[in-house]
């Protein structure tokens, strides 16, 4: 757990300012719950499309990569990956170098489902954007 500093005190406009990044995330999150139930998926499996398409430099990841970006268990994110899989969204592939690493890469039908649900992210994200340089500025 963080140590506190010392003596450090917050002032009413930086509880102010807090409290309004975390009303415009949790703003955020519950839309992008809406949309991806209203989309037919699970707010973790877009989550996880978004992950892998977005993955920095390459167009696939890897599993222990995913978990790490998800924040989760490797064992939870190899749950996740089965379902998404069943779906249609995704498929995993031997590793290139490592046979023993699986790449998962999406598939035709869940990068379309992602560039739907993305897109409608998109505003909702700048606003977001917004309250944190607000915060950040302060």
């Amino acid at each position: 757990m963080p140590q506190l500093p010392a003596l450090e005190t917050l002032s009413k406009h930086e509880y102010e300012l807090l409290a309004d990044f975390r009303y415009q995330l949790r703003v955020f999150l519950r839309f992008s719950e809406e949309v991806t139930q209203a989309h037919g998926i699970t707010h973790l499996q877009y989550l996880l499309l978004l992950q892998v398409k977005g993955f920095p430099g390459r167009e696939w990841a890897t599993i222990a990569e995913l978990a790490e970006r998800l924040q989760s268990h490797h064992h939870g994110v190899v749950a996740l990956v089965s379902r998404c899989e069943k779906a249609g969204f995704l498929e995993r592939q031997p590793g290139r170098s490592d046979r023993r690493c699986v790449e998962v890469h999406l598939k035709a039908k869940g990068e379309a489902l992602l560039q739907q649900i993305a897109l409608l992210h998109k505003n909702q994200r700048v606003e977001l954007q917004q309250v944190l340089k607000a915060l950040v500025s302060s």
